[in-house]
């Protein structure tokens, strides 16, 4: 029996910033599903390229090991920051490693092969045959994570980022590297409106939200750790069951700060950007994969439009959480 259904939508709806087609996958096997019979609500559809419904099976029976780390994320909501962050408290501060090593070697984004229409790449057997302890990253809905990830309980790290600051990254990422051709206002309607990769966008953090108190689930915000990231570290570290001394946690607090990361050639992905721009045929567009990382700064360039019809997006599909977005 198949686990997903698969709707695709018209490529005047949803799509017209893109070149290819998208469908919105929706589990159907709820076996193992943690949030099964959770308010008897159905788990969401994820908007995406047509081209995973090859590989949407592949995912869900994706082998899983218990000493496995895996980071989740919607995109552009801190997740190379913690990839490194996760990645050296879990490798005893191997710094040398982490300078020499590219992150997306060390850190395997599970599902890129399977989403990205201009690559062929088999990312999942990329992260099925990483060394252990593997890391492994997603921006997949919860209900399309590998299945064994709710049996097996690896440690899984989920990092949320306000959906203002979240949509004008994102809207830079996607216009540059996905090649998105519409302009600002209509990437906004279409993130409001779920039709952009991987989205549901705040659908995507309340799965993860409900999970919060599971004792292999960190629930962390953007904020939080722009905020006071040297006082979040020893939190990480006991979750990940690991122990350092307050020197080696400040330098690790240096080595994971936002200049720091923007100019290491191991963490900025410099070279992956070069290459995507290069097949874009858009070799030479300014870009960088870290922008600025400050929070609100969408007031810079949201309009004040689409600042309030956020807001009210926010408002309708958080009612009755207690889950609320930092925007400070």
């Amino acid at each position: 029996m198949a686990s997903f259904t698969f709707t695709d939508v018209p490529s005047d709806s949803g799509e017209r910033g893109y070149d290819f087609r998208n469908t919105l996958v929706q589990l159907t096997d709820l076996t193992d599903y943690p949030l099964a019979g959770c308010h008897n609500v159905p788990p969401a559809a994820m908007f995406v390229s047509s081209k995973y419904r090859n590989y949407a099976e592949q995912v869900r029976d994706f082998r899983v090991y218990e000493d496995d780390v895996w980071i989740v994320t919607f995109p552009k909501s801190g997740t190379t920051w913690t990839e490194e962050m996760v990645w050296l408290i879990n490798h005893d501060l191997d710094y040398e490693t982490a300078r020499n090593v590219k992150l997306n070697t060390r850190s395997t984004f599970l599902e890129f092969g399977a989403i990205a229409d201009r690559y062929d790449v088999d990312t999942i057997a990329l992260a099925a045959n990483s060394e252990r302890p593997r890391q492994i990253k997603s921006h997949l809905l919860l209900p399309l994570l590998p299945r064994q990830l709710w049996t097996v309980r690896p440690r899984i790290v989920y990092v949320a980022r306000n959906p203002k600051d979240v949509a004008v990254s994102y809207f830079h990422h996607c216009q540059t590297l996905v090649g998105y051709r519409g302009d600002r206002g209509a990437f906004f309607d279409d993130l409001l409106n779920d039709r952009i990769t991987f989205c549901p966008m705040i659908q995507h953090v309340l799965s993860f939200w409900a999970l919060k108190d599971e004792p292999n689930v960190l629930f962390l915000t953007y904020e939080s750790m722009k905020r006071n990231l040297r006082g979040l570290l020893p939190k990480v570290c006991q979750f990940l069951n690991k122990s350092y001394t307050d020197t080696q946690l400040d330098e690790l607090a240096v080595h994971l700060s936002f200049s720091e990361m923007k100019k290491n050639p191991a963490t900025n992905k410099h070279d992956m950007v070069q290459n995507t721009l290069k097949s874009n045929q858009r070799e030479g567009a300014p870009f960088e994969l870290m922008r600025k990382g400050i929070v609100g700064d969408y007031r810079n360039e949201m309009p004040e439009e689409y600042s309030e019809r956020f807001d009210q997006f926010v408002a309708e599909q958080t009612a009755g959480s207690d889950f609320k977005f930092d925007y400070e």
